[in-house]
């Protein structure tokens, strides 16, 4: 049913210019010690409502602080429905700076009640909308103990205190210390075979002293490091890899006839998101040297300070695969699982490591290769690590089925609050009541009210608004204590 037909009696459409004030006030706030600002950046795009407002001293107003907000009337919930969002959605014009010209905002066509209805209906959504507030914010708090939660599992994984049962029960088993040491000679046996292969390639004997040119990695610093459990054995990234490699810096398209091409974005909480791929063609090349193999680590080097260093592993799929320069690939030697190095990168300690050593570009935050190849992680035993990874993959499972539940949860919110909304803006909300003045009659008398104003110089009032003195319309929120001014550019 279309919002302009079968209106309820007494309802008629208008636009929103028929119903809102002419004219802006120009002073800003000049009483009390402080104020609410809200600017652009104090509205909630996905929600969109203001959950962002600056608390500024009346004296430091800004310029462009000269609109007086006033909530709770049938308008202020008008531009939170679907109906106006999706209209507006469709006018945006510009691409550096898109923006929706005031006249046509003030052009959308709104179903208007009479005012005694529109009374109830702002009384009834306010009813319905707090529970739901109510139901968001618990939700919501889930949410942050679900990320505690995460943050805790992964503690006591490094730790070692998510398996010291399974230590207790398994005490012959190969000593880190003696996995470290078989590391490093397949590292160096490895260095070897690829260094014979490349003189292979170019019809080349090895000279005399040839091995002596392999580097030894340095062993990790581990005077300020915490004591770890019996049997494990702190080791670096640079120990444990037989690579560590940036990616590629190529331009990608959205061809998927290509290869895909990872990038940050696709590294979510510890795992792979595949639902965004950019593309290579299968003959670039960089290819194969930059295509990704069964159990590389994925470091993203580059990002904001809190994203910077986020990891996953790579898990096969999709085959063939490559990465993006935002990436660094990291090729572990057996011995020690990727995952397991994933963890540590993503546990308190790795994001405090991070911490340590990010630096700071034009905004963006980096950790290079070299810093990654030196990160000190504590390295179990073979068999501990298999227990570590499989027993931080069950309670992370627990959370991730907890976390699609807060989701659905809250798109259901969403989805109930617009339902709130298109049954208020239809007349199905609140009962009608036949003694209601017709909102058409109220309309003449605003109209009549305008043109007086216009030749007295008095402000007009808007239709959906009682009349009220000047104090009781510029204040907002406790009680009168506090006024709230828009940005109006």
């Amino acid at each position: 049913m279309s919002e302009r037909t079968n209106l309820p009696q007494g309802w008629i459409t208008c636009t929103l210019r028929g119903v809102v004030d002419d004219t802006v006030s120009g002073g800003g706030p000049t009483t009390g010690d402080e104020f609410l600002y809200v600017d652009i950046s104090s509205i909630n795009n996905q929600t969109k409502r203001i959950e962002d407002a600056k608390r500024l001293p009346v004296a430091e107003a800004p310029s462009r602080a000269r609109q007086r907000l006033r909530s709770n009337d049938v308008v202020y919930y008008r531009v939170q429905s679907l109906a106006f969002i999706e209209e507006m959605t469709g006018l945006v014009q510009g691409a550096l700076y898109p923006a929706v010209r005031p006249r046509d905002v003030l052009a959308h066509h709104l179903p208007l009640p009479p005012l005694d209805e529109q009374r109830r209906i702002v009384r009834k959504i306010e009813e319905l909308f707090t529970e739901l507030d109510a139901g968001v914010a618990a939700l919501e708090r889930v949410r942050a103990n679900l990320k505690r939660y995460r943050a805790a599992v992964l503690k006591a994984a490094v730790e070692g205190a998510l398996t010291a049962d399974w230590r207790a029960q398994h005490p012959d088993v190969e000593p880190a210390a003696d996995l470290l040491d078989r590391i490093l000679r397949e590292r160096r046996d490895a260095w070897e075979q690829a260094e014979l292969a490349r003189y292979a390639k170019f019809g080349k004997t090895p000279p005399k002293g040839w091995q002596g040119k392999y580097k030894e990695p340095a062993a990790s610093d581990t005077t300020k490091l915490p004591e770890l459990p019996t049997g494990w054995r702190w080791a670096t990234v640079e120990q444990a890899s037989r690579s560590v490699r940036y990616g590629t810096s190529a331009k990608t398209s959205a061809d998927v006839l290509g290869v895909p091409v990872l990038r940050m974005g696709n590294i979510q909480q510890g795992s792979l998101d595949l639902a965004d791929l950019k593309y290579l063609p299968s003959n670039h090349a960089e290819f194969p040297e930059l295509l990704l193999e069964l159990g590389d680590l994925l470091f993203n080097r580059t990002n904001s300070p809190e994203l910077v260093g986020k990891s996953a592993v790579y898990e096969g799929y999709p085959e063939p695969c490559s990465y993006a320069s935002y990436l660094i690939a990291v090729r572990l030697g057996d011995g020690c699982l990727p995952k397991l190095l994933s963890i540590n990168l993503n546990s308190f300690h790795g994001r405090a490591w991070i911490a340590s050593v990010v630096s700071q570009q034009v905004g963006q935050a980096n950790v290079n290769g070299t810093k990654l190849q030196a990160f000190a992680f504590p390295l179990p035993p073979l068999a501990e690590q298999e227990q570590i990874v499989a027993e931080v993959e069950r309670l992370l499972s627990v959370a991730d089925d907890a976390e699609a539940r807060v989701a659905a949860g809250l798109k259901r919110a969403t989805r109930l609050r617009q339902s709130i909304l298109k049954r208020a803006f239809a007349g199905q909300l609140v009962p009608q009541d036949p003694t209601d003045e017709p909102v058409a009659a109220l309309l003449e008398r605003i109209t009549a009210e305008r043109g007086h104003a216009a030749t007295t110089g008095k402000a007009a009032r808007g239709a959906g608004r009682e009349a009220a003195p000047r104090d009781e319309r510029v204040v907002a929120g406790d009680a009168g204590e506090r006024q709230l001014a828009l940005d109006l550019q």
